[in-house]
């Protein structure tokens, strides 16, 4: 069997968490290894849980997830980050991929 993919989920809204780590735990080759309700809590989980992944929400409180992101891919590894979030405008598109983002959904 392959290697499972360790995730970090980082929202600010606990629903949204609970609701991601059933889903990605019910998928084989996953694992949820941490969650983060702010960009604070996300990039310093990321340090010490060493995610395959972090599942980022872009606007949470303390600091937003296109900072985090940018300190998270600076981190060696860097795990890839998903921005996952209803925001569609442009500008917060190009500023997360800027940032480091390996994909954008909405």
């Amino acid at each position: 069997m392959a290697e499972e993919i360790h995730v970090l989920l980082a929202d600010d809204h606990p629903v949204v968490r609970q609701g991601l780590r059933a889903f990605l735990e019910s998928r084989d080759g996953m694992a949820v290894v941490g969650e983060a309700a702010n960009g604070v809590e996300a990039v310093a989980a990321a340090a010490r849980l060493r995610p395959d992944v972090v599942v980022m929400d872009l606007v949470m409180p303390d600091m937003d997830g296109v900072t985090a992101t940018a300190r998270i891919t600076a981190m060696r590894p860097a795990p890839r980050v998903l921005v996952l979030t209803s925001f569609a405008a442009e500008e917060q598109v190009v500023r997360a991929v800027r940032a480091g983002a390996a994909g954008y959904l909405m």
